[in-house]
């Protein structure tokens, strides 16, 4: 048997085993989801199973790894040149391309540590290019950091959870301008 044929076998065998657990996590927590059912599902049997993945939680853990990764590299593409609004609608862009999987990791009824992973990845590009702006002198910079963070990364759960009704550009003039003048203006 030859390497490539091996190769794409375990490509496969890899991508039908995340697609089963995406597909249970529509309607269950990882904490009630089992091998088992992940295999029914995938069409695997429980060995090929342990012979990629330790548990269901160590699947999980790849599949946010790979998006991660993923998306890092989807942000690193643009220079952003210290435009927070061409940033933000980069990152909506990626979660409009991704939709369904960003959906389902970042529902509150699944315990997940993508949420984490994102608010990580959204500190390291947006922070890093943030722009001193007196308006929030005198705040303490990592509550004001972990507050916008949290408030993009909830608005753009609440995009996701309305079915994008609004383009990743219009979103992301909503946050710009909440993060730039708050709710009532400057």
């Amino acid at each position: 048997m030859t390497t490539s044929k091996l190769d794409r076998r375990k490509k496969y065998t890899r991508m039908v085993l995340k697609e089963g657990l995406i597909q249970l996590l529509k309607d269950k927590q990882i904490s009630s989801i089992t091998v088992k059912e992940i295999c029914g599902v995938a069409d695997i049997n429980r060995s090929t199973f342990y012979a990629h993945y330790s548990d269901q939680f160590d699947l999980l853990d790849k599949i946010e790894e790979e998006l991660i990764e993923d998306m890092t590299g989807y942000l690193s593409q643009y220079s952003y040149e210290e435009d927070d609004l061409k940033m933000i609608e980069k990152l909506l862009d990626y979660f409009a391309s991704k939709q369904e999987i960003c959906k389902i990791l970042l529902n509150e009824k699944v315990d997940t540590t993508f949420q984490k992973k994102v608010m990580t990845v959204a500190h390291h590009f947006f922070i890093k290019n943030w722009k001193a702006n007196n308006q929030f002198n005198g705040y303490p910079s990592e509550y004001l950091r972990t507050f916008i963070i949290s408030g993009s990364i909830y608005v753009t759960k609440e995009w996701l959870n309305r079915g994008m009704d609004k383009t990743p550009k219009e979103m992301a003039e909503i946050i710009n301008n909440l993060i730039k003048n708050g709710l009532f203006g400057t």
